[in-house]
C-alpha cells in the first residue's frame, strides 16, 4: 500500500490469525480481475460516490455472494473461495468457505461453514482439533485484522463499510460485471477514516484492523451499478506475519433482494476447548 503509509506495530494481524487459530487465513485468498472501460463523462465528486455504497447495499436489503481470497508469500500463493448470502439491513450474512486442495491435489478440508454477525464470526467444520459438530465464536473486535482476513473471506458488509474511507479516487470508466452494466473506480481507503465513518456494527472491527495492519491505506477497485450499489469490489491488504504477506480479497454481489436468514448456533454448541494451532 502507498499512500501516507502510517507504520504500525508490525506483525500484529498476523499474531491475531494465529491467536484466533484460523489457519484458514494464513493461507489465503484471490481477487477476480477488474474491467476497465468506456470514456463517458466521470461523476463530479467519484469519492462520495464510493463512500456512499455502503448505504446504497443497506437500502437494496440483501444480496448473494461470492468471495475470493488469494495470500501470497515468498513463492507461494494459496486462494480460498467462499459463496452465500448476506442480509444488509440486518447486518448478517452466511458463507460456505472452500479451503485449497494439498500439494498433492487431494481434499484436505471440509468446507468451513461462516456466520457473519456484528462482532463476531461463526465457523462450523473448523477442524484443528475443534468435534465436527461444534461452532466456534471469535470476537472479531480483538482479531487485529478485524476480520478482515482471518477468517478466509472479508464479510461483505465490511468490505462495503471499508470504502467509507475512500480517498483520492479515480473514475477509470465503465464496464460490465456478470452482464451488468457498472462503473468502475480505483483508488485507497484508509482503514482508520473508514472505522471513524463506518455503522456501529462494524465499527468496532475496523477500529481493530486500524490498529493492527502495519499500513493504514488499502488500495481498491469498486464496480458500481447505477443505483450505486456495490457489484464488485478488489481489497488488497499487506500485513507481517514471519515476512511480508499480500492479501487480494473480492467480493462480488448480485442476485439483490434474494431473502437471505442467519440462525446462530446455541450456546451449547458452541466449542469452549482449545483450538490446535
Amino acid at each position: 500500500m502507498v499512500v501516507h503509509q502510517h507504520k504500525r506495530r508490525p506483525g500484529r494481524a498476523g499474531e491475531a490469525v494465529r491467536a484466533a487459530g484460523v489457519a484458514l487465513a494464513v493461507t489465503a485468498m484471490s481477487g477476480c480481475a477488474g474491467g476497465a472501460g468506456g470514456d463517458e463523462r466521470p461523476p463530479a465528486d467519484a469519492a462520495a460516490v464510493v463512500r456512499g455504497a455502503a448505504d446504497a447495499l443497506t437500502k437494496t436489503g440483501s444480496a448473494r455472494a461470492r468471495t475470493a481470497m488469494e495470500m501470497a508469500t515468498g513463492g507461494t500463493r494459496v486462494t480460498i473461495r467462499g459463496e452465500g448470502g448476506v442480509d444488509f439491513k440486518n447486518r448478517m450474512g452466511q458463507l460456505l468457505v472452500m479451503l485449497p486442495t494439498d500439494v498433492k491435489g487431494e481434499d484436505e478440508h471440509r468446507p468451513i461453514t461462516e456466520l457473519l454477525v456484528p462482532g463476531a464470526l461463526y465457523m462450523k467444520n473448523r477442524g484443528a482439533g475443534v468435534p465436527a459438530d461444534k461452532w466456534v465464536r471469535v470476537d472479531t473486535t480483538t482479531l487485529a485484522d478485524g476480520n478482515l482476513v482471518t477468517g478466509g473471506a472479508t464479510d461483505p458488509l465490511v468490505a462495503a463499510e471499508l470504502l467509507r474511507g475512500a480517498q483520492e479516487v479515480t473514475y477509470v470508466g465503465e464496464t460490465e460485471v456478470a452482464g451488468t452494466k457498472v462503473r468502475h473506480y480505483r483508488g485507497t481507503t484508509d482503514i482508520g477514516r473508514a472505522a471513524g465513518r463506518a455503522s456501529a456494527e462494524v465499527r468496532g472491527a475496523l477500529e481493530a484492523a486500524a490498529k493492527g495492519f502495519s499500513k493504514d491505506t488499502v488500495p481498491f477497485d469498486v464496480y458500481l451499478d447505477e443505483q450505486g450499489r456495490l457489484r464488485k469490489v478488489r481489497h488488497r491488504f499487506t500485513y507481517v506475519n514471519n515476512g511480508v504477506i499480500d492479501v487480494s480479497s473480492t467480493t462480488l454481489l448480485y442476485g439483490f433482494g434474494t431473502p437471505v436468514t442467519v440462525v446462530l448456533p446455541a450456546s451449547g454448541d458452541i466449542y469452549a476447548g482449545k483450538i490446535a494451532e
